[in-house]
């Protein structure tokens, strides 16, 4: 019998590096009954699953282990907003809570100034005792005691956190390398240059700090669609002022210019336009009036609206796309899995290998010396640091996924994001997908003696009754009141069409079969669509043809998916093979399966996988609704969200929210650039530590450079993984 699990996120406030995040989900990973252990640097939350019927017992032990390991970093419930407390549950308001930081935007932007500002404050006074030190002649102990201050003033985190570290059984982090490098320096009496290097380092880690958190405000401010208050419309005809989240399905509320749509719902009063830039991407306002659907997250741009709620805060469209977003980053790609095992065995090792660097030689080589190669396997310590490689990729996977949100494209992993690289075989449903989904008339031929607006009229008034969607979208077309009483008589043909009596005279609107039925002299078109036929007392008025038209980028969407790479675009419809041969020919599509049942289409799916090679990765495109089976058996799944479809959001990797075949290109293009990113990153990490680790090794490196080869790669490093933003 399998154990059932409970998930629980909680929010890591103060997690400072991407290291630290890799101890805590390594170390919680660990403990019995926990799965799924996952803490995401860039959103700083730990998410992990518990065995439901030892829930009591191993969440204290949580709680307990990641204050072992960070002792400085406050554990929130991501629900509740309180701190966890010791049995690994939130305190709740009526417990005695002590003073914590507020999580909101605004104070954590404040909050790290402050802490900038201490920091930086430190290191003035530090560069002061440092300059002091080393150029006002004073007695020899009084310069060393200055030195040592100056360091302390510096680094007394750093050490102080290595010590920390070794007590709890984490030896080979960044603060253990930098504390170990500097007090070497100490013991072969370079005093200047320990302190030097603990301040460059520091500065480094300022540096690094502020790149990160603008990546993450980057995303924070790209994302900043949650509306602050919804304006409630009461009893009386007022309104008021209320928390989004206190509204009920069915409340009715009053949106002006200028102002956020906080919930979904549909107007049923006024029109306006809306900014749905947010959602989509697609920077043309959408015009929108009564009856027609709104989102939360759109921008109401200039006339009063009045709008029924149809969803709860917590089921709405700017609710889930925040969470995806926001969680997105925790699925970690192939690259960030291979990069976390990489610098587990790569810093030991360097370590290992420092040692010996700094004891063999002296003992072989002739003239070597203790102090000499003891300077050389600092180098190699500080060198060492794996952080431009733990610290950019993650960013770059989650600038790439913002990058893909600003267009309208919701990405749920970053494995999903790196998979878009492979994709060499993409499945299409044509209805919805490429199609818009909705019958329309492409095509009014009348018959000599007759005009269009006529045909379109007597059809109109034939299908009056009919509640099928080819009625409507005839009736649709016809934008003129109908006159009931213009009809005396009205009647069905089952498999036929429509006989009815308008104005006294007697229409026939059906297929083929009805005009041959009447014995009607007509001719027979080719096009392809559904073809509604017209007669006027018995004689032939013309044709209307009447099909699910093409989406205007589609065609576009196809040729861009194979400029990116994709080599077989397939087409499956539940259409007959001419509709899907025509649809298939227009929009430049090789192949193509038709007259398809929903398994049927499952089973191709399952013909199609056979084919690819072991690397190569099969993508379905659908509308997220009936396609949930297929979707779910993909590599990845892609689905045409619309107007934020429930289905699409749950059953998709991807989802594109304005339903544009072309943004499946976009998408791509994004995973390309996000992927050349982070292995520039990558390359250029590995790079400059391989070379002067050499250089080191040979003597032909100083602290200083060791110090840029680690802080300083870094900082380049966030900074180039946050261009993928501006792509």
């Amino acid at each position: 019998m399998s154990e059932e699990k409970q998930s629980h996120e909680w929010i890591l406030e103060g997690i400072d590096c991407a290291n630290c995040a890799n101890k805590i989900e390594s170390g919680v990973a660990k403990i019995e009954g926990v799965t799924n252990s996952n803490a995401n640097y860039m959103t700083r939350t730990l998410s992990f699953d518990v065995d439901k019927q030892k829930e009591n017992k191993i969440l204290p032990l949580i709680k307990s282990r990641i204050n072992k390991l960070e002792p400085e970093v406050t554990l929130l419930s991501k629900l509740t907003r309180f701190p966890i407390g010791k049995d690994g549950l939130p305190l709740d308001e009526n417990k005695e809570i002590s003073h914590l930081e507020d999580s909101d935007h605004s104070h954590e932007k404040d909050h790290e100034k402050n802490n900038v500002k201490t920091i930086l404050s430190r290191l003035i006074i530090a560069l002061i005792l440092l300059f002091v030190a080393n150029f006002v002649p004073m007695n020899e102990m009084v310069s060393i005691g200055l030195f040592v201050a100056a360091y302390l003033v510096a680094g007394y985190d750093v050490v102080w956190s290595a010590i920390k570290n070794i007590i709890n059984g984490q030896v080979f982090d960044e603060n253990f390398l930098m504390t170990i490098a500097t007090l070497s320096a100490f013991y072969i009496q370079e005093y200047p240059e320990a302190v030097a290097v603990m301040l460059f380092y520091q500065v480094g880690e300022v540096f690094q700090g502020i790149a990160v958190s603008r990546s993450r405000r980057s995303i924070a401010d790209l994302m900043d669609i949650r509306p602050d208050y919804a304006n409630l419309k009461l009893a009386d005809g007022s309104t008021r002022s209320v928390s989004p989240d206190t509204i009920k399905v069915g409340d009715t509320i009053v949106i002006r210019p200028g102002e956020k749509v906080p919930l979904d719902g549909k107007i049923i009063t006024g029109a306006s336009s809306m900014d749905t830039s947010a959602l989509t991407g697609e920077s043309v306002p959408r015009s929108v009036k009564i009856t027609d659907s709104v989102l939360s997250g759109f921008i109401n741009k200039n006339g009063l609206i009045e709008v029924i709620v149809e969803k709860l805060f917590s089921e709405s469209t700017v609710t889930k796309i925040l969470d995806l977003v926001e969680n997105a980053s925790s699925r970690k790609a192939p690259t960030e899995n291979f990069i976390t095992k990489f610098a587990h065995y790569y810093t030991p090792i360097v370590v290992i290998f420092a040692l010996v660097l700094a004891i063999i030689p002296p003992l072989v080589l002739p003239g070597a010396t203790f102090n000499e190669w003891i300077y050389r396997a600092s180098i190699f310590l500080v060198i060492s640091c794996p952080c431009a490689l733990v610290v950019s990729i993650p960013v770059g996977f989650f600038g790439g996924i913002g990058a893909a949100s600003r267009k309208g494209i919701l990405v749920k992993g970053s494995n999903f994001l790196e998979g878009l690289n492979d994709i060499k075989y993409v499945i299409m449903d044509k209805t919805g997908t490429l199609t818009k989904g909705k019958f329309e008339i492409t095509s009014i031929q009348p018959a000599s003696g007759w005009s269009k607006e006529q045909l379109l009229e007597l059809a109109a008034y034939a299908e009056t009754h009919s509640s099928h969607p080819i009625a409507d979208a005839i009736k649709e077309k016809y934008e003129e009141r109908i006159v009931e009483n213009r009809i005396t008589e009205y009647n069905d043909i089952s498999g036929y069409g429509i006989q009815a009596n308008v104005d006294e005279k007697e229409i026939l609107a059906g297929n083929a079969k009805l005009m041959q039925k009447y014995n009607i002299s007509f001719t027979e078109s080719t096009e392809i669509g559904t073809l509604i036929y017209v007669a006027v007392d018995k004689e032939f008025a013309g044709y209307i043809l009447i099909a699910d038209a093409i989406k205007e980028d589609a065609a576009e969407g196809i040729a861009l998916m194979k400029e990116k790479g994709v080599k077989h675009i397939i087409m499956l419809t539940g259409d007959s093979k001419a509709v899907g041969a025509a649809v298939a020919k227009k929009l430049g599509i090789d192949e193509f399966y038709a007259e398809l049942l929903p398994q049927d289409k499952v089973e191709k799916m399952e013909e199609i996988m056979a084919r690819k090679g072991p690397k190569e990765k099969v993508a379905f495109v659908g509308d997220g609704i009936n396609d949930t089976p297929v979707l779910a058996r993909s590599d990845i799944g892609i689905a045409m969200g619309g107007l934020g479809s429930d289905a699409a959001i749950e059953a998709a990797d991807v989802v594109i929210m304005d339903d544009k075949p072309s943004k499946i290109g976009t998408v791509m293009q994004v995973a390309k650039d996000t992927r050349r990113i982070v292995w520039q990153n990558i390359i250029l990490a590995l790079a400059v530590k391989g070379f002067f680790l050499i250089l080191g090794a040979f003597g032909f490196a100083t602290m200083w450079e060791a110090v840029f080869a680690d802080v300083g790669v870094t900082v380049i490093a966030v900074l180039n993984a946050m261009r993928v933003l501006k792509k």
